[in-house]
């Protein structure tokens, strides 16, 4: 499956170009290679970066300011930097500031604790970006302004929500996860919605849906897609980035690496529906400097010759499955970002820990059906059993306790914000989070292994000033006895192990970094990392899997170094449970 190479120069392009998509997909490398050749064909363009890990630096090899700063290189580019994690302590502090002296420190705690997590972030980027879509000045100034990380569907539903500018947020206490971000917005309300409505103006803004060619990513940009779609954001294209051609099919790694891609793009056309689709080439080495960004566009894709470096030698799974062994009973929480690789990683550790006798229970909020099928396989259900969380039943559950709770003491347009706020990621969280609490406890008697576990901001969230406890008895009437235990429980090394997943690249690893920071802040510390899918443990030869292994070996460094007290390295492998190997 094939599709035309992605080159801005052939589109009907808009004033305002977003570049969305998972991290790791490449945005900002492809946001940037489309601002140089745009700004060489005679445009004026600006670039805008709204990540918190930027690297625009790294990629145009200069300095980027928070202000309008001249790419040296490419006359009429120009490029800034906004560090959203800045303004949003700036935004906490402008909400939090005036209450400080007036209410007690465990209240200003709590409204921090609220203020911190990705909803408020990303707020406080649309606060900065907001301005540029709507500054006339600016949009005469030039021909096309590209935002590098475009904001999410749920950021602008809240936003266009009218109950969103009433007094409601000032008297309202209701609700767990949204509400803080949203206060004290009304001095913003035109700005705001001028923004929304430049968004959604077809002849205005086009949406970049970027993904890798794996399922995974690319569900990802469609539900990205659709969620964008329903605020209005329509001019929609997907860039699918890194397809690989192979050099040497007969190399085992090559030939599964380009098998797996083939299988997922057979999915786009009913994934994409009507968009257009793009692909751009599998290259193994940054896109940094300028000629590298202009000639990414183009038909070449010529395999950079890296020096060799020597390679790092870490153990697979094998270390940590011999801690765990010396327990008897413990919790298990993987965590990481989506793609790369939590779910495996922890039905391996499950499944070794079982086949030394071990009682083990499996739990996960993906669809365990295949792995059922597998343990049935290889008998292991006598030691192994798993269950599944479904978040979409958990959140109903959840939403209908609270609503029934709040019907009686909020009028009609309380209830409609809350309604829209027990939309939001944070929801699915904590709903998640009760039937996780359930699970942990049965760790008094055998292993629980958690795929995809509450973020430090969630139970930080939860945890502040007993308000997840005060939810509870005011939804159920009681706090039940395993939610007591769970967070003492978590917070104990001698009882749970937190392992870190990740990818031996750039973004990958950065996420993971601000996952643990997050983590400790929660009083959580990770002991393990895994550095999953590894080129340079594969001990290919193609040539451009190879190249792309030694790239890796920086961040390999990084993590063995700066991040983890025990590294774990596994080789790239299929995602069949079957090829899965822990040395």
């Amino acid at each position: 499956m094939t599709y035309p190479r992605f080159n801005p120069m052939n589109l009907d392009l808009t004033p305002f170009l977003f570049y969305t998509g998972k991290g790791g997909v490449g945005k900002t490398s492809t946001a940037c290679a489309a601002a140089v050749n745009l700004a060489d064909s005679g445009k004026r363009v600006l670039i805008v970066s709204t990540d918190p890990a930027s690297n625009l630096q790294d990629v145009f090899e200069q300095e980027i300011q928070t202000d309008i700063t001249d790419i040296e290189k490419v006359p009429g580019l120009f490029a800034i930097n906004i560090n959203p994690e800045e303004i949003a302590e700036q935004y906490r502090e402008k909400v939090v500031g005036p209450y400080r002296g007036l209410l007690p420190e465990s209240a200003i705690n709590q409204m921090e604790e609220q203020l911190s997590g990705a909803c408020t972030v990303e707020i406080a980027a649309f606060d900065e970006f907001a301005g540029l879509l709507t500054t006339e000045k600016l949009e005469n100034e030039y021909d096309h302004i590209i935002f590098d990380t475009a904001p999410t569907g749920h950021t602008l539903r809240l936003l266009q929500l009218p109950a969103a500018w009433s007094g409601f947020l000032e008297e309202s206490t209701h609700g767990a996860s949204c509400l803080g971000p949203l206060a004290g917005l009304e001095e913003k309300k035109a700005l705001y919605k001028a923004a929304v409505h430049a968004l959604s103006d077809y002849e205005k803004t086009m949406l970049l849906l970027v993904s890798r060619p794996d399922y995974s990513s690319l569900t990802e940009a469609v539900r990205a897609a659709k969620e964008l779609k329903e605020t209005g954001l329509s001019n929609q294209h997907a860039i699918i980035n890194g397809v690989y051609t192979p050099a040497d099919i007969e190399d085992e790694t090559a030939q599964a690496f380009y098998q797996k891609q083939q299988e997922a793009l057979k999915e786009t056309e009913s994934l994409f529906g009507e968009r257009p689709v793009y692909q751009l080439p599998y290259v193994p080495y940054s896109l940094t400097g300028i000629d590298s960004l202009r000639w990414f566009f183009s038909e070449k894709a010529d395999v950079t010759p890296l020096e060799e470096v020597s390679q790092t030698d870490l153990p697979g799974l094998e270390g940590f499955i011999t801690h765990l062994s010396s327990k008897s009973a413990g919790v298990v929480m993987t965590m990481g970002k989506g793609g790369v690789g939590k779910t495996t990683v922890a039905a391996t550790i499950a499944m070794k820990l079982a086949s030394q006798g071990h009682r083990v229970h499996l739990t996960t909020t993906d669809p365990a059906s295949h792995l059922s099928m597998f343990i049935k396989e290889n008998d292991l259900s006598e030691n192994l059993s798993i269950s599944s969380i479904d978040p979409q039943a958990e959140v109903q559950k959840y939403r209908s306790e609270v609503l029934a709770q709040s019907k009686d003491q909020l009028d009609e347009e309380g209830m409609d914000f809350l309604k829209e706020d027990l939309m939001s990621p944070c929801t699915e969280e904590i709903a998640v989070f009760r039937a996780f609490a359930k699970v942990v406890a049965r760790a008094e008697g055998e292993f629980v292994i958690i795929d995809t576990a509450p973020t430090g901001h969630t139970l930080l969230l939860l945890d502040a000033s007993e308000s997840y406890n005060q939810e509870l008895e005011r939804t159920a009437g009681q706090v039940p006895e395993e939610v007591k235990k769970l967070l003492p429980r978590l917070r104990d090394p001698e009882q749970t192990d937190i392992v870190v997943i990740t990818l031996p690249e750039a973004t990958p690893v950065l996420e993971a970094s601000r996952l643990q920071e997050d983590l400790k802040r929660a009083e959580l510390f990770p002991s393990w990392w895994v550095l999953n899918q590894s080129l340079s443990a594969a001990h290919t030869e193609d040539p451009i899997l190879k190249a792309k292994g030694l790239v890796e070996q920086k961040w390999i460094e990084r993590v063995k170094s700066k991040e983890a007290e025990q590294v774990c390295l596994l080789p790239w492998k299929s995602d069949s449970l079957l090829s899965v190997r822990t040395k």
